[in-house]
């Protein structure tokens, strides 16, 4: 699976962009990013939300157990959705960081799933990649029908030296 890549705002900040072609509609990947059951298995915080701009959302910080995640520790982030176009973009803050996902569709059933998670600087940006890039194996899975048989944290910190920045 393909690295995400890693480039600078207009203001300075940082943001980490991943893309990926399913041969899935929009509607069933749309599924896999807002349906609680989906979300348990690959995001890296337990949460449910409203899909309404304006609407506050609370991230808990999860751990894994069998068949996917839950609240540890009372750890919780805030956030609130930004925009909503159902199929087809979801944006929301966490915390200071902006998280938004757009799906494409690629003319021929299926569709290009776009996140760009945009933070205030590199260190923050790389250190959500290897999570990102984990659970996006994890959608595809989810997609496909495959059972999810290994721990995504586990994924995540094997990837972790890939997200790094080089040493100078």
């Amino acid at each position: 699976m393909e690295i995400g890549s890693v480039s600078r705002t207009y203001d300075g900040r940082v943001a980490l962009r991943f893309q990926r072609a399913f041969p899935y509609s929009p509607d069933r990947v749309w599924r896999v990013l807002t349906d609680p059951e989906c979300l348990r298995c690959w995001f890296p915080a337990a949460v449910e939300f409203e899909l309404a701009p304006g609407i506050p959302v609370e991230f808990h910080r999860a751990d894994e157990r069998a068949g996917g995640s839950g609240p540890l520790s009372g750890h919780t982030s805030d956030g609130s959705i930004l925009v909503v176009r159902p199929g087809h973009v979801l944006e929301y803050l966490w915390d200071s960081d902006v998280v938004h996902w757009e799906i494409a569709p690629d003319g021929s059933g299926g569709c290009w799933l776009t996140l760009t998670h945009t933070a205030e600087d590199e260190d923050d940006a790389l250190a959500h990649g290897a999570g990102w890039h984990a659970g996006f194996e994890v959608i595809e899975a989810q997609l496909e029908g495959r059972p999810i048989d290994w721990s995504p944290r586990e994924r995540a910190a094997e990837l972790a030296e890939h997200y790094r920045r080089p040493s100078a």
